[in-house]
């Protein structure tokens, strides 16, 4: 499982690379073009201050604590992650860009709608799936 989702991470991030590499106005911007890497960087940055702050918020004395500690792992990565998408997005991207033909007015804060729909989709699938396979 953690093999296949290295695998999406890192097809997702190589995909956004050439989306990047193909746009007529990204492609001059060097902080445009590492948007993808930053966001994945920040990501990690995000996770890492997430498995500090969890000890604070979630202590984990017994086993059922993990379960709860986890679940709280999954809101405060994506509390975390949601204003620095933001940031990221409007620091690295220019206010309208062109994608090429058919999408020549991109707002920088589309590309932040997108992964934050993504980040907030996560964390309801999380708790989805927690709910239909918890062994209450």
């Amino acid at each position: 499982m953690g093999a296949d989702l290295f695998g999406s991470f890192a097809e997702s991030t190589c995909a956004a690379l050439v989306l990047v590499a193909a746009s007529p106005d990204l492609k001059d911007s060097w902080v445009g073009q590492m948007y993808p890497m930053l966001i994945s960087s920040a990501g990690i940055v995000v996770g890492l201050v997430t498995l500090l702050t969890q000890g604070i918020f979630y202590k984990v004395k017994d086993m059922p604590d993990v379960e709860k500690a986890l679940k709280g792992i999954l809101v405060i990565s994506t509390v975390l992650m949601t204003p620095v998408v933001i940031y990221l997005s409007k620091w690295c991207l220019p206010e309208v860009f062109s994608m090429g033909p058919g999408y020549e007015h991109v707002k920088w804060w589309y590309c932040a709608v997108s992964i934050m729909l993504g980040l907030w989709s996560g964390l309801i699938i999380g708790y989805v799936t927690e709910y239909y396979t918890s062994h209450r």
